[in-house]
């Protein structure tokens, strides 16, 4: 609720935190703590309470995950392409996706070219390859799938 004034900042003057606080008060909020909490998140008023300063590192948290801002959105996108890249440079990957919005990739491998050790090998050369020559937030596991199906009908 702390960025609701995002919903409506391009139609009134003034910043998110501000039009939201006002907005919600609008509405019958009249709670001290959670007005201030939203127009406080980023220090446009003091902060009065515990609760705001929680929001306000809970906004910052949430900021920086990937993907989490306009701005950033090329460059998210390119770090998706770069690890699916790094994994399917790999021989013996089959598919690389992706997941957890760039925090998990999953390689899926040929199970006649990569074996149960050779899979876990492979997931630790990826994952070094990826702190070699990447740049990103937290970290980013690496899970190597290996599967063999058979198939048999009884007649």
């Amino acid at each position: 609720m702390h960025d609701i004034g995002k919903a409506i900042d391009h139609e009134f003057e003034g910043t998110h935190a501000e039009l939201g606080a006002d907005f919600i008060k609008r509405f019958g909020v009249s709670n001290p703590k959670v007005l201030n909490a939203i127009a406080s998140h980023h220090h446009a008023v003091d902060q009065q309470s515990l609760e705001a300063i929680i929001v306000e590192v809970a906004d910052a948290i949430s900021g920086a995950r990937p993907g989490a801002r306009r701005e950033n959105v090329e460059t998210f996108l390119r770090r998706v392409h770069d690890l699916e890249d790094i994994a399917k440079s790999q021989a013996g990957v089959e598919e690389a996706y992706a997941i957890q919005a760039g925090r998990e990739i999953r390689v899926v491998v040929k199970p006649e070219a990569i074996d149960d050790l050779a899979s876990i090998q492979l997931s630790k050369t990826i994952a070094k390859q990826i702190e070699d020559t990447m740049q990103y937030p937290g970290q980013i596991k690496v899970t190597v799938i290996r599967e063999t199906r058979a198939t048999e009908y009884a007649k």
